[in-house]
């Protein structure tokens, strides 16, 4: 994940239902190379080096209507006062605050539209 504060998008998760299919249509339509972490995790990676970067993510359960890419809003060392924010103005959390570790905290949330975003923090 980008650990740079200054931006806002910091990570996105794009579920994917065939990782093989999603990584051939992903490496020929970026012209790039992905880091494929399988067998141990079923994801890869799309770097975008100094940038944002996203991980497809085997979820066959979370493609089509009702999901689609999970963007990570940064909330570096505020995560706990973003979660009370969203509650306030119409969000509700989906997923508490956990650990993805190395990378740090997230929590899901329900925006006020019904969208889900993650909302980060490389520390709790």
């Amino acid at each position: 994940m980008a650990s740079n504060s200054e931006h806002t998008l910091v990570w996105m998760d794009i579920p994917v239902a065939d990782l093989d299919r999603a990584l051939t249509f992903y490496r020929q339509v970026l012209n790039r190379t992905l880091d494929d972490y399988r067998p141990n995790n079923p994801m890869a990676v799309v770097r975008s080096p100094g940038g944002v970067s996203c991980a497809l993510i085997e979820k066959p359960s979370e493609t089509g209507q009702g999901y689609g890419p999970l963007p990570y809003f940064n909330c570096a060392g505020r995560l706990d006062q973003a979660l009370s924010q969203a509650k306030l103005n119409g969000g509700r959390i989906l997923q508490d605050i956990q650990s993805i570790e190395p990378y740090g905290y997230r929590a899901i949330v329900l925006d006020s539209e019904g969208n889900r975003i993650a909302l980060h923090s490389p520390e709790r």
